[in-house]
């Protein structure tokens, strides 16, 4: 820095400023020194500027997968919203989510001094543990689970988006609804599972209609065969996913079901490839990009020290051929 200060014939606070961006510096100096930096190639040291300042300008993103569509496409849009706010983003992802796991990955953000801490947490586990171990740190939570009151929370609106699936399903006439249902203990899957059963027709009662999948094709063929064994089998089915869903319209195909004139199906998540299925998918779309950029604004917020708040970003119904009207439902 003092090169570039002496080049460019101004003191080193000069410099300082011009690289943090201060608004007391006149354009005419503030070329001159971009001009020095650039003549002599220099770099800035982030771990001094730490030192200096206390602040790194990094965040730790913890994930709890990055191979569900979920996590991965709100992990893409958190890193992309915080680049734009001058964040680089340090992520971590769970092999298996136990208390030991986030207290490991938390202990080793707070080590490299990073700002704040957005975590993408799937169990009440991953919530439980990463609030004990951030303590005092900025966090902000993209989750479903049970939060206090102090912590501010983002997620997608799981429920709305299931109850909109619902209503589309009920409104077709269907009363015999099945659920394919995520794997226990995600909270996903939970709230979607929950919205299902709210919104079955008086009486009806699940009936067993619920199967349990592990988010996978296979899972969604396997629960598909399931319910078409049964002496009364479902007229529709909601399924926790798309691509649980894809194996749902796999097993349809398997025994010759016409959908959506037999059976209606929809899906979670509108991943890509759900409008190419065969029929394509109605399904329920996450906002990624909004989710991202609502846990960035949250945690500026929390780096500010304002009161802690939770937001809810909609979900959107997308209405494909995989849903119809039909007056005989059974042939």
């Amino acid at each position: 820095m003092a090169d570039v200060a002496l080049l460019a014939g101004v003191s080193h606070q000069t410099v300082s400023r011009v690289l943090n961006d201060h608004p007391s510096v006149s354009p005419a100096t503030r070329e001159k020194v971009l001009g020095a930096i650039t003549a002599l190639g220099y770099r800035r040291n982030l771990a001094a500027r730490t030192l200096a300042t206390g602040n790194s300008r990094i965040l730790g993103v913890l994930v709890s997968s990055t191979t569900l569509s979920g996590p991965s496409g709100a992990l893409l849009a958190i890193e992309q919203t915080a680049r734009v706010n001058g964040y680089w983003v340090s992520m971590a992802s769970l092999q298996n989510g136990d208390a030991e796991e986030v207290r490991e990955v938390i202990s080793h953000f707070i080590d490299q001094g990073v700002d704040g801490i957005i975590a993408v947490t799937q169990t009440q586990q991953a919530v439980d543990a990463t609030l004990q171990a951030c303590g005092g740190m900025p966090t902000v939570l993209v989750t479903s689970g049970l939060v206090p009151d102090d912590c501010s929370t983002v997620d997608i609106d799981q429920a709305g988006g299931a109850r909109q699936a619902m209503t589309l399903l009920r409104g077709l006439g269907h009363t015999r609804i099945a659920h394919v249902a995520g794997p226990p203990g995600d909270l996903h899957a939970e709230v979607r599972a929950e919205a299902w059963k709210d919104s079955l027709s008086p009486g009806i009662g699940d009936s067993g209609l619920c199967m349990v999948g592990d988010w996978s094709s296979g899972s969604g063929y396997r629960a598909a065969m399931s319910l078409l064994a049964m002496d009364d089998p479902p007229t529709a089915v909601f399924s926790s996913n798309d691509r649980m869903a894809f194996g749902v319209l796999r097993a349809l195909n398997d025994r010759e079901m016409k959908v959506p004139l037999q059976m209606s199906v929809v899906g979670f998540d509108d991943i890509e490839g759900s409008d190419c299925s065969i029929p394509p998918l109605t399904t329920v779309r996450q906002d990624h990009q909004s989710l991202g950029r609502a846990a960035m604004e949250l945690l500026l917020e929390a780096m500010q020290g304002l009161p802690a708040r939770s937001e809810k970003i909609p979900a959107q119904l997308i209405v494909r051929s995989s849903t119809g009207v039909s007056s005989h439902l059974h042939p």
